[in-house]
């Protein structure tokens, strides 16, 4: 992970430039597709002109004249117009749908990539949590009838030009009663924003302890939990949905004032054209085209206000996005190294978590070489957590270097990285699919026999054959079909899964029995012999049987390092020495 100097941060505004700058970039190419969305829906909004038109001459020259032939032929032209209107207005609500999912295909990998390097970034201030819903958010929108309404709102003037023709009052009218909507559409946006933002955040918020009460259902349910659980979850949900109901009810309110005005206004057109066709200076034929000229002009302001929730969750998810991808720049494609050598060295490495008073790393060095095994022992706090993360290349340094086989981690691909350094995390997390799945490391085509060998490394080969489906057994994210014991041994052989040079086990001993536990050293023995290198983060003296030297952390800082002997010798003379002093204190 490359180093991060403490440097002001860059401003909000220019990282969301730089973002939507990215954006544009990665949907280069679609503005063909535009081009053609706004000329379906330039031939869609002329030929809306046929039924007021077909109105207007049914009115001023059928009737009349009485002449059936010109109404059949006139009949006939409608339906001709009107079937192409039906085609270019289902062509264009299909190409916009494809667009809103081109957006998406093009921008998941970017999106997605972005999402994981932010979360796993402790000092990053984006938050990432839901940037693949935002993609979806603004695909939904491309789909949606307010997407077909924003293109269809710059041919109101169109519209707006046809009733001046008829007569400037009802041009005057029709322009009158588009501001007022305008000036609705602003209203809405100004008094419904916030709410409609803090709605989202609440349900957000309330997804995730949901969320979370499920992923521990058993720790939930053991300890008592349900009733607490739902009361809490509830009571988020509560808050969620009454800032919900206040913010639709608001927009709500603004889309029926709307709603009625359009109407009004259009009545008002009406009467304003009987009163004009009585002067005798407008046909009857353009009285009632005019009424649905108008209602036609200020149908996409109406839309627009009626789905002002859709719009606006697409354009903050649209910001979102472009924060985040601005904040997390695409990284330049490594050069593939040759495969390393287990050699590993950690030169002066300081790590400070955002918000922490003092470095949870404080210039730590140490050496690894090819078929060795260090241990890692501490109290809690002491930093091994943070160690193993950043070993891994998780964790973003402050200052020092860590090099692998003399090249620094940052140098390496990420992917190919992880398949050199093998990481068993504390807390094990599974995902849906196979067990076979999961040791691969969700590989969509995994090798079988590395499969098989990682897992029989592991000492798990005859633990999953004895399952009813063995390798084939489905677990998911809330697997309640293994136990901890079972969990924790399939973690180790995902670890092993690509024969990695380098073995980091956080914690490795928390569910394992002395069977288990002799598995797990004989799997530290058996990379050792393959010129490995194992770092054991623990406390059991069980767990560093393997291991040949042992470093101490304290509050992030190397207290000792040395043969494993000596210092778990001179750790219990030390405790030793240390219990009278205590029984004199506790007598005192």
């Amino acid at each position: 992970m490359p180093i991060v100097t403490r440097e002001e941060p860059a401003s909000r505004g220019r990282l969301i430039r730089t973002g939507q700058a990215e954006i544009a970039r990665l949907l280069r190419g679609e503005g063909k597709n535009i081009t053609l969305v706004a000329l379906f829906g330039a031939l869609v909004n002329v030929l809306m002109l046929t039924g007021p038109l077909f109105m207007l001459q049914v009115y001023d020259r059928v009737l009349p004249a009485h002449s059936l032939p010109t109404l059949i032929n006139l009949f006939a032209l409608v339906v001709f117009l009107f079937a192409m209107m039906g085609t270019l207005d289902w062509a264009r609500g299909r190409l916009l749908a494809r667009l809103g999912a081109d957006f998406q295909t093009r921008l998941e990998k970017r999106v997605f990539d972005a999402s994981i390097r932010s979360a796993t970034d402790p000092n990053s201030e984006i938050t990432a949590h839901n940037a693949l819903r935002d993609l979806e958010a603004i695909q939904r929108y491309y789909g949606s009838p307010v997407s077909q309404a924003r293109f269809d709102l710059p041919w109101t003037p169109l519209y707006l030009g046809v009733l001046f023709v008829f007569h400037p009052w009802l041009g005057w009218l029709a322009t009158a009663g588009g501001a007022l909507l305008v000036l609705l559409s602003a209203l809405t946006q100004h008094f419904t924003r916030h709410r409609l933002g803090d709605a989202s955040r609440l349900e957000t918020a309330s997804r995730r302890l949901a969320d979370t009460l499920l992923k521990d259902i058993e720790t939930v349910t053991a300890m008592g939990m349900r009733d607490t659980g739902f009361a809490r979850w509830r009571d988020s949900r509560h808050r969620a949905m009454a800032a919900s109901i206040r913010a639709t009810d608001l927009s709500g309110s603004f889309h029926s004032l709307t709603r009625t005005l359009r109407m009004l206004l259009q009545s008002t057109m009406l009467a304003l054209g009987a009163y004009l066709v009585l002067k005798s200076e407008v046909t009857p034929g353009a009285m009632v085209a005019s009424s649905i000229l108008m209602g036609r002009a200020l149908a996409p302001v109406e839309q627009l206000i009626g789905g002002w929730t859709v719009w606006s969750g697409a354009r903050d998810a649209r910001h979102r996005l472009s924060l985040l991808l601005g904040a997390m720049p695409v990284t330049e494609r490594r050069t593939e190294l040759a495969p390393p050598a287990a050699r590993l060295s950690v030169e002066d490495i300081s790590v400070t978590i955002q918000g922490a008073s003092r470095p949870s790393l404080d210039t730590i060095s140490f050496t690894l070489e090819p078929g060795e095994a260090l241990g890692v022992i501490g109290p809690a706090g002491s930093g091994k957590t943070t160690l193993a993360r950043a070993l891994c290349n998780n964790q973003t340094l402050n200052s020092g270097e860590i090099l692998l086989d003399e090249v620094c981690l940052h140098q390496y691909d990420p992917d190919r990285l992880a398949r050199h350094i093998g990481y068993l995390p504390q807390r094990v997390t599974f995902f849906e699919g196979t067990l076979a799945e999961n040791i691969a490391r969700l590989d969509r085509d995994p090798d079988p026999a590395q499969v098989i060998e990682a897992a029989r490394r592991a000492g798990a080969h005859r633990m999953i054959l004895d399952l009813p489906n063995g390798y084939d057994t489905r677990i998911d994210l809330h697997d309640s079909v293994l136990s901890d014991r079972q969990r924790q041994q399939i973690a180790l052989a995902r670890a092993l899964y690509c024969d990695p040079v380098i073995l980091l086990l956080d914690e490795p001993d928390l569910n394992l029995t002395s069977d288990s536990g002799t598995a797990l050293n004989a799997s530290i023995r058996d990379l050792k012999s393959r010129d490995g290198a194992v770092i054991v983060m623990a406390n059991s003296p069980a767990a560093l049987a393997e291991c040949d030297r042992v470093l101490v952390l304290d509050h992030g800082v190397k207290r000792i390092l040395g043969p494993r002997d000596d210092i778990l010798r001179r750790l219990i003379t030390s405790a030793n020495r240390a219990q009278p002093a205590l029984k004199k204190r506790g007598a005192a």
